[in-house]
């Protein structure tokens, strides 16, 4: 690994968790800044922290990290071997009933955010984007994306050469039955169309990228 990208992630990790650019600063237990390899030619980016993510400041972790790594599994990636992050790194959620709960996060804490992101990506410099849930393509892909239609189709953005959507892992464990098997099937589907373009993007399609 090039020590100079590991030192440039470090001081950006460093800045990044004294934020404080918007309110969730006063709520948030830990800034989820991302994990896994920086030097990864594949980028995997979630919407933002949940309440096992703040709590343990790592994105992706629960259930719903849980289903990540499976399909991550199943095309033969292994998550350490990509690097994992969120459009925001603090929890949104409001208080209801006594208890907290995730929310959308609100423009502005987006706008807030989003620089934090766009220096990763500066720094990291992956070939490939995998977008996670419509807010993470909406922001990378292009602003009216639309999941249902879009999501397995390769995109080129300015952030990468290109860029993936695929279902929220949170989102597929919310369905039942059938349809969850189906966003499970999905989701598997649209990583490795992720994984086929960092190998044509490399034109070595037998060397082991992850």
């Amino acid at each position: 690994m090039s020590e100079n990208i590991l030192e440039q992630v470090a001081q950006l990790r460093e800045q990044c968790l004294q934020c404080t650019r918007c309110e969730l600063a006063d709520t948030r237990r830990n800034v989820v800044f991302g994990e896994g390899n920086p030097e990864s030619p594949l980028m995997i980016i979630g919407e933002g922290p949940g309440a096992n993510e703040d709590a343990t400041g790592r994105p992706f972790v629960g259930r719903a990290g849980a289903l990540l790594d499976e399909a991550l599994a199943a095309c033969k990636i292994s998550r350490k071997h990509v690097f994992i992050c969120n459009v925001i790194k603090c929890r949104a959620c409001i208080m209801e009933n006594g208890r907290t709960r995730n929310r959308p996060p609100a423009t502005e804490e987006i706008a807030a955010c989003t620089p934090w992101l766009e220096k990763q990506i500066a720094i990291m410099q992956p070939l490939v984007i995998l977008c996670l849930g419509a807010p993470s393509a909406k922001f990378i892909i292009k602003k009216d994306f639309k999941m249902t239609q879009e999501r397995g189709i390769v995109y080129p953005t300015r952030y990468a050469r290109h860029a993936v959507a695929a279902l929220h892992p949170a989102y597929i464990l919310r369905q039942a039955g059938e349809t969850y098997d189906g966003g499970k099937s999905l989701l598997i589907a649209d990583i490795e169309t992720a994984r086929r373009q960092v190998i044509e993007a490399k034109k070595e399609p037998n060397m082991s990228l992850f």
